[in-house]
């Protein structure tokens, strides 16, 4: 006999009950989401109409571009979140999940889906359903997430007409998982399940009381005293610090008061550049070894005689190891302790922390650093990827006020680890992904940082670094920073090729027409455009674009000859080509190694 929620319970039971939908808003809520970066449709229009009362659901050009969006959401947030409809939404954001994935994001992929009482042996028109199939196959979507290492669920309605459906219960686990472990969740919605009521939630006061609280390794006391006993042996102590800890900034914090109690100097990896401001005293910018070219680098790379590696990735990555090219001092350095931070939130790492920061060190150390000169520019000359980042920190100097940078990947990526980040009015300064994605992300992280800017009423510089490859992927994201008001500057280094990496002259390296004007196009978009060719005339661009605000792009063309280049640049090609055994690259590859050694 069939029962009902109000006969087994009772009616005031029942009527307790939420619906799913405004139950998926309150934990969203719960978890500080503010905004939602995606793409309506048909399974997804009912969810939509919910969260709109409590978050906002935010328009992206297509559906890969929202999950950028929420990539960089979660860089600076508890959470990122991206909304689609079913398969033909959600499927374009398996770049972004594989992103997420690659650096630890916690980001929450929503997809709606076909209402329970849909699923039958008719195929949806939104399925992966060829006309010769035998059956239908509903679960492309979660299989693609599955496949990229993602924890991937559909919500479950009523299974029993007496108890009500715990599809709310399994929402908060996936969000939890996305949060306690710092990695990207897909959950499919069916439509015909937001308006029905589910199983209440009890929830903690804040997310952080989700988290494990107890930290059940032992010996942090030990670890403590052996670092305790090296930093006050050592004579040039460095404290080297890694891209895990970017998303924990309580932890960073305390660090870095810690190395500047005792006086430590500090690095830390290309991955975590943007983490620190870089004009502090004792911070010697972001190394990774030969192709970093730092003002204190001798001191990393000759000096220090005792290393404090903490955070770094348990499995290094070649592109933050100097692309496996052996050149990584601290990689290659016979005094270090390494603390990886193997606890969840990196609980190891804050317990020998405090445990260090009971009573200040007695050092040996004498560390003198030399205060930075900064790079004279000659304002006549013809402007490029090899002196970009010198006339960028010059313009950030000029109107004393630091910039965000969202460098876009290629040249533009390598030309910017010369950039000086400062500090933040979001806790990042510099924001970028490092390869995984490839081409296409520069725009939709600016959507991202421009809404986390207006939150708290900041009006801090925003600096996009983009090649003309680059920027072609992504054009169709300025329509949303238009209806933003976004401030923000796009400098466009403009070559016509996919230069980077470049191997022949094929026409698919071509990404541009010449009779392509950007500035026009930025234009029909509401902004300005500019068009540099010297140093001194770019400087004076920039800091004008700040001082006016709203969306502007800077056109600079840019060389392709090897000496107009970065330096980072320069040594990468000169690598990659002795990597494949030019014999030319590899007389030039020893030359380098030579000297620097």
């Amino acid at each position: 006999m069939s029962v009902s929620i109000e006969s087994n319970f009772g009616v005031d039971y029942a009527a307790h009950l939420p619906l799913l939908g405004d139950s998926i808003a309150e934990l969203l809520v719960f978890f500080g989401v503010k905004r939602v970066y995606g793409v309506g449709g048909d399974f997804v229009a009912n969810l939509i109409n919910t969260l709109d009362k409590q978050v906002a659901v935010l328009p992206s050009s297509n559906e890969m571009h929202a999950g950028f969006s929420a990539c960089a959401q979660a860089e600076l947030n508890p959470l990122g979140v991206c909304m689609t409809t079913y398969t033909v939404g959600s499927l374009p954001c398996t770049s972004a999940a594989a992103l997420a994935r690659t650096e630890g994001l916690p980001v929450v992929f929503i997809s709606g889906a076909p209402g329970e009482a849909e699923i039958n042996s008719q195929a949806l028109h939104h399925s992966v359903h060829p006309h010769t199939a035998w059956h239908t196959d509903l679960d492309a979507a979660l299989n693609a997430f599955k496949a990229l290492g993602v924890r991937a669920e559909r919500l479950q309605g009523q299974r029993h007409s007496g108890q009500p459906n715990v599809a709310a219960e399994q929402f908060l686990q996936l969000l939890t998982h996305a949060y306690v472990n710092r990695q990207p969740v897909y959950i499919e919605v069916p439509r015909d399940l937001i308006y029905q009521p589910t199983q209440a939630l009890s929830l903690p006061s804040c997310p952080s009381q989700l988290r494990p609280q107890a930290l059940n390794l032992s010996g942090a006391e030990l670890i403590a005293s052996q670092i305790r006993t090296q930093l006050e042996q050592a004579k040039a102590p460095l404290v080297f610090l890694g891209e895990k800890l970017r998303l924990n900034e309580p932890l960073l914090e305390k660090i870095l008061a810690f190395c500047e109690q005792n006086g430590l100097p500090y690095a830390t990896t290309w991955f975590g550049k943007g983490m620190l401001d870089e004009s502090r005293p004792l911070c010697l910018g972001s190394y990774n070894g030969v192709f970093s070219r730092l003002p204190h680098q001798a001191y990393i790379e000759s000096e220090a005689d005792y290393v404090l590696e903490l955070g770094t990735a348990i499995f290094p990555s070649d592109t933050n190891n100097a692309f496996s090219s052996q050149t990584h001092a601290i990689d290659n350095h016979g005094n270090k302790t390494m603390l990886k931070g193997t606890a969840q939130w990196e609980a190891d790492i804050e317990a020998v922390i405090a445990l260090l920061a009971t009573q200040p060190l007695t050092l040996n150390a004498s560390v003198n650093l030399a205060v930075e000169t900064a790079q004279q520019l000659a304002p006549e000359a013809e402007l490029g990827y090899h002196h970009l980042s010198a006339c960028i920190n010059a313009a950030q100097q000029r109107v004393e006020r630091p910039f965000i940078f969202l460098p876009e990947v290629g040249n533009s990526l390598f030309a910017s680890f010369e950039l000086t980040t400062l500090g933040s009015d979001i806790g990042r300064s510099y924001l970028a992904n490092p390869w995984y994605a490839a081409m296409g992300t520069s725009l939709p992280y600016a959507r991202a940082v421009v809404d986390q800017l207006a939150e708290r009423q900041s009006s801090q510089p925003v600096v996009v670094i983009t090649g003309d490859g680059g920027f072609n992927f992504q054009a169709n994201e300025l329509i949303n920073l238009q209806k933003q008001g976004a401030n923000l500057i796009i400098v466009y280094m403009r070559n016509n090729i996919f230069h980077l990496g470049k191997a022949g002259d094929a026409p698919i390296y071509a990404c541009n027409h010449e009779g392509f004007d950007p500035k026009l196009l930025i234009q029909a978009y509401g902004g300005s455009g500019h068009l540099c060719r010297q140093s001194g005339e770019f400087v004076d661009t920039l800091c004008g674009c700040i001082a006016s605000g709203g969306l502007h792009l800077i056109e600079v063309p840019a060389s392709v000859e090897a000496s107009a280049q970065s330096d980072t640049t320069q040594k990468l090609n000169c690598y990659i080509g002795y990597r494949n055994g030019n014999p030319e690259a590899t007389q030039r590859w020893q030359e380098l190694c030579e000297k620097r050694g």
